[in-house]
Order: structure tokens, then C-alpha cells, then sequence
């Protein structure tokens, strides 16, 4: 009886994630973290990066922006990497059905040296639904997992196997590392274009914009920047120049821009006059 109760639960499951929105993969829930429902808010809206900055605190990785507002039951692993391989074990091994273009984007805020030498045993723990790296190549898993902001990229480019790979930086792109060590290039947005005037970028940085995405693709990598205008003109100009990663804290609204849909309308208010 359990058993057969056991398979009808997961049924359903596997049934509700395939019902579930198609997936974007554009789209980047930038400080998923702080959503009111981390990581299910992104995967419900069809979202196919999402990113958890952590801080180790006592032994522990804690997701917070800042040390100060970490909390104890706010671990990497209860917040996301639990949640995934669940979700993967109920969803036919994938994050969202039959695709394996899923990313994990993990800042680290201090001390990469220290914080990796907890993280890496830890994900390996998930490594049946990692991406896998070696020097020479990728092994592609469910979910991706990508390293950003004090990043230890000597150490983890010294390791014969691993689970995660490097943020680079667009300078990174005259060195031209291994695509296996440096899949994905980010920078902040204001170190490259102008205040937008109108609404719109200018013809300059619309042509600076398209010559970073050229470069980037030409090398095997993908583009993100944090910090741009999270508004729809942005939003378009990036699709527009094939930018591989969108950042947004709107989540309904961006899932609704890429799909060709009016934004979501705010919940009307309650009079209680």
C-alpha cells in the first residue's frame, strides 16, 4: 500500500512539472534568495538560472547578501541544492523537462579559498545531477553549476575533476582560458555603456553591445551583466543582440516580456472604508 501510495505521489509530481511554464533560457533571477518564494518563483515562471550569494559562517554556507543577514536555516543546501535534485528525481532527471540548460549561479561574497574548500565536497555530494568539468571537457549534467564573485579560479582550475566552473570577466576574453574553466562571462553594465537617453541606448553602445556578444559567442561562452535597467526597452535590446543571460529582479514580468505576453497586473487593493 505505501509503496503504491509512494508511486501515485510521484506520478502527480512528475505530472505538475510537466505542466509546469516552458523553460527560459534567458532568463536569470538575480538575488533569487530574495524573492518571497527562493527558487520556486523562478522554476514556476519557467526561469533557467537563477543566483544564491553565500557566506561562510561557522563551517556553514549561508545564502544572504550581506553576513549580517544570515540566517542559520538559510544553507546552499536547504534553499537550493535539496530542492533541485528533488526536483530533478521527480521531473525525469531534469530541472525542467528534457532539458539540461539549467544554471546554478553561486556568488561567493569573502574568503574563495575557504568558502570552496566547503562547497567543493558539498557539491559533490550532487554530482549525479552536476555538470561535470575537466580541463579538457564538459560533461553536461541537469544543472550547472557556475562560480561568481570572489571566485578561487586557480584552485578549482588545478582540479583533474570538478562541479562548478568560473565566471569570467570580459578582459578574460583576451586570455581566451579553456571554455571547460570560463563558460560564462559577466560584467556590471555601467562599465561598458552610458545612461540610456529616452529609454534607448545609442547607436555607439548598441554597436559596442553587439561587438561583446560577437567576441563572447566567437570564444564558446555565454554573456550576462548585472546591474543594467531592469525595464522592457533593456530587456529588448538584449534579446535583440542575443545576450545569453538576462538578469532580473521582476520575475512575472520578465517571464511575461520573453513570452510575448501583457505584464502582469498588480493584485487591486481592498477598501475597507
Amino acid at each position: 500500500m505505501r509503496r503504491h501510495l509512494l508511486s501515485l505521489i510521484l506520478a502527480a509530481a512528475s505530472a505538475l512539472a510537466a505542466m509546469a511554464a516552458p523553460p527560459l533560457q534567458q532568463a536569470h533571477s538575480h538575488n533569487d534568495y530574495e524573492q518571497k518564494r527562493p527558487l520556486a518563483a523562478a522554476l514556476d515562471s519557467g526561469f533557467c538560472s537563477v543566483e544564491a550569494d553565500i557566506h561562510l559562517v561557522n563551517g556553514q554556507l549561508l545564502v544572504a547578501h550581506d553576513r549580517v543577514k544570515t540566517r542559520p536555516d538559510r544553507t546552499l543546501k536547504a534553499l537550493y541544492l535539496d530542492p533541485l535534485r528533488e526536483r530533478c528525481r521527480t521531473n525525469g532527471g531534469f530541472v525542467h523537462a528534457a532539458t539540461n540548460r539549467f544554471t546554478l549561479l553561486i556568488d561567493i561574497k569573502a574568503d574563495a579559498e575557504g568558502t570552496y574548500r566547503v562547497l567543493d565536497p558539498l557539491l559533490r555530494e550532487y554530482q549525479t545531477i552536476l555538470t561535470r568539468f575537466t580541463p579538457t571537457q564538459t560533461t553536461p549534467g541537469a544543472i550547472t553549476v557556475i562560480l561568481s564573485g570572489a571566485r578561487p579560479t586557480a584552485t578549482v582550475a588545478a582540479q583533474p575533476e570538478r562541479f562548478c566552473a568560473i565566471d569570467g570577466r570580459p578582459e578574460d576574453l583576451d586570455l581566451n582560458p579553456p571554455v571547460h574553466l570560463v563558460p560564462l562571462v559577466s560584467d556590471s553594465w555601467s562599465n561598458h555603456f552610458k545612461a540610456p537617453v529616452d529609454g534607448r541606448l545609442s547607436a555607439a553602445d548598441r554597436d559596442k553591445l553587439r561587438s561583446l556578444v560577437a567576441r563572447t559567442h566567437a570564444q564558446g561562452r555565454r554573456l550576462r551583466f548585472w546591474g543594467a535597467p531592469d525595464r522592457p526597452w533593456l530587456w529588448s535590446e538584449l534579446r535583440e543582440a542575443n545576450v545569453d543571460i538576462i538578469n532580473t529582479d521582476r520575475l512575472s514580468h520578465l517571464a511575461a516580456f520573453l513570452r510575448g505576453e501583457p505584464p502582469p497586473q498588480p493584485a487591486p487593493t481592498t477598501d475597507e472604508h
